[in-house]
Order: structure tokens, then C-alpha cells, then sequence
């Protein structure tokens, strides 16, 4: 059954939130409120976070500012997911990857079915590796972010979470 193994310590993870919007700043960004809050109650550090337009450019360059930062192991972002015009953060961001997670969106949107019923399938969620840290791509509704932390991403970032856990492989990350 999987759980925490309370033998196992705790180690603290880097993370860099960053919400794509062309209308939230950070004043007004519940939904990287909504991450941070979780970040921090599970014993974790933000290294940085910032709000970037909807523009492919501006996601490239911050996502890529966020793998560049050593105080980070993960970069989760929020916002551009749906299939609008200016929705493109999953067309920028996939590029990137070394290597997809396609375990999480299948994931997430069994979770996200179970709130949100068949709607689900309007968020383009995804996830990967880039060079040797983990991105996550959010949709930008907070009820989004929360099903992400509380149902996979805390779990996955408690090195304590029982079978596996990403935690416990990231210091083979960079093995070639």
C-alpha cells in the first residue's frame, strides 16, 4: 500500500512557480498563491516565481531560467494549458523535454475527471524532464493546481513516499 515511511527523513526540494498569464500579476495570481502556500506547508523552499505573458518567448526564457537555477529542482507552471488562441505554454514548453511523463497527464486527468467530470478534456496538462529538473505544466485555475500538489506532486516529492518517489532518483538524473 503506498504511504509515507516514517523511518525515511525528509529532504526539502527546490521549486520555481511560474504563472503564464496575460492578465495576473503576482499580486492578483491565486493560482501560484494556491501552489506556493502547498509548497511551503509540505517543508519545501520556492526558489523563485514570476508571471510571464502568454507568449512563447517569455515561457521559453523562464522555464529555462528556472532549470538554470541551482535553488531549484522543479519548475511547475500555471496558465496557457486550454486550447484559446493564446494558450501555448504545452507547444513552448514540450520541446524542452529530454524525456516526457506521460504517466502524469494520464494521471491528472483521472483525478481532474473525478472534480470536473468530462470537461477534463480541455487542459493540455504535461509534464518532463529538462536537463536534470522536473517541469510540470499546470492548467491556471487554482482548483487545478490544488489537484496537481495534493493528489500527485506532494507525494512524489516526499523522499519518505513509499514505493518510489521522484526524490530518490534525482541524484541519478544526470546518468549517462
Amino acid at each position: 500500500m503506498p504511504g509515507i515511511d516514517e523511518s525515511r527523513p525528509f529532504h526539502p526540494v527546490g521549486f520555481a512557480v511560474i504563472t503564464v498569464s496575460d492578465s495576473r500579476t503576482l499580486a492578483d495570481d491565486k493560482s501560484g498563491d494556491t501552489l506556493v502556500a502547498r509548497i511551503e506547508a509540505a517543508g519545501h523552499r520556492v526558489a523563485s516565481r514570476a508571471v510571464v505573458a502568454d507568449d512563447p518567448a517569455a515561457i521559453r526564457a523562464a522555464v529555462l531560467q528556472g532549470v538554470a537555477d541551482a535553488a531549484a529542482d522543479v519548475v511547475i507552471t500555471t496558465g496557457g494549458t486550454g486550447f484559446t488562441g493564446r494558450d501555448v505554454t504545452p507547444e513552448t514548453v514540450e520541446p524542452l523535454f529530454a524525456k516526457r511523463m506521460d504517466g502524469f497527464s494520464a494521471l491528472f486527468h483521472a483525478i481532474s475527471r473525478e472534480k470536473i467530470g468530462p470537461s477534463t478534456v480541455q487542459s493540455r496538462a504535461t509534464a518532463g524532464l529538462v536537463e536534470t529538473t522536473f517541469v510540470f505544466v499546470l492548467p491556471g485555475s487554482p482548483g487545478a493546481c490544488r489537484d496537481a500538489w495534493d493528489e500527485i506532486l506532494v507525494h512524489q516529492f516526499d523522499f519518505r513516499f513509499r514505493p518510489c518517489n521522484f526524490v530518490e532518483i534525482m541524484p541519478r538524473l544526470a546518468e549517462r
